[in-house]
């Protein structure tokens, strides 16, 4: 299948620091990818480090294609690359599948899967996990939701820059996966840097604490990868706060939706409100020990 469909072709939108690498691990693998961007400088980057080529509008990037990509910012967003005469949609031939891995709400999801079905195209969303780091290993963890045809069809080609991909539902399904796991971070996240803080206040070499905990019930790949930088105080790479603010408004919208109870997300939230308030916005998310070293 995923042989078909290099030859056939591939569109990518959206060439930020999580779409420009995932497609280049797309024409890595040999498939044939038209790119585009809102700044034509990325897209003229890209096409400098990989082979393809570049379109002026989703529309013209997505003609021909039988799998069309996306990752870009938010629920407008992705409303202005799919719909309308330049929207993706618009080029887009019947039987063709748009493959969303923006985070967004499972409301606008449903509302474009419903327009691709009505227009006889196909429609999987499909958040990562793994931030930069993961994108530019090719090792992202994929959430999917969508029919399972239109998944069989997309998931070898995902599989270029994926260490998992799996179908969790129907459309809003991966959206909603990925709030579990933005719920999931944003309690460990505080939690680390409470202990990170704990540690530096109490005299600690949080590097021996760190080797031995991590080996116990307190790892996590947050504590793996981020507690060096954070007892160095930078900030300055990784998943920006102001993106998961974003993320977790879209949390805290569906938990009033379904009636779930998220306290501790509510409580994050409201603590990277503060880190933006201290000019943190686009420091990663770590940055949350920064504003309990603030405080004395």
């Amino acid at each position: 299948m995923a042989q078909e469909v290099a030859m056939a072709g591939v569109a990518f939108l959206g060439l930020g620091v999580m779409g420009f690498p995932m497609a280049g691990h797309l024409a890595a693998a040999g498939h044939e990818v038209t790119v585009f961007n809102r700044s034509p400088a990325k897209a003229e980057a890209w096409l400098a480090a990989h082979p393809g080529r570049s379109a002026p509008t989703p529309a013209a990037a997505a003609a021909g294609a039988d799998l069309v990509f996306a990752c870009v910012g938010n629920d407008d967003d992705l409303r202005a690359v799919c719909l309308g005469p330049e929207g993706a949609f618009a080029g887009m031939a019947p039987g063709a599948i748009f493959v969303d891995h923006t985070t967004v709400s499972a409301r606008v999801t449903r509302e474009l899967a419903g327009i691709a079905a009505g227009q006889g195209k196909g429609f999987v969303d499909a958040p990562v996990s793994g931030g930069q780091a993961g994108a530019e290993a090719g090792a992202l963890s994929v959430m999917c939701g969508g029919s399972e045809a239109d998944y069989l069809a997309a998931e070898p080609v995902i599989a270029a820059y994926a260490r998992i991909c799996r179908r969790l539902g129907e459309s809003g399904a991966g959206q909603l996966a990925k709030m579990v796991n933005q719920i999931c971070i944003a309690g460990v996240v505080q939690g680390l840097s409470e202990g990170l803080n704990f540690a530096e206040r109490a005299g600690l070499d949080i590097e021996a604490v760190v080797e031995v905990i991590s080996q116990g019930a307190a790892g996590s790949w947050q504590m793996a990868n981020r507690h060096k930088t954070m007892a160095e105080d930078r900030f300055d790479f990784g998943f920006a706060v102001d993106w998961m603010r974003k993320d977790l408004g879209i949390c805290l919208d569906a938990a009033d939706e379904t009636g779930a109870s998220l306290p501790v997300t509510a409580l994050v939230d409201q603590f990277y409100k503060d880190v933006q308030q201290m000019g943190g916005g686009r420091w990663d998310t770590s940055s949350l020990i920064r504003r309990l070293r603030a405080k004395g």
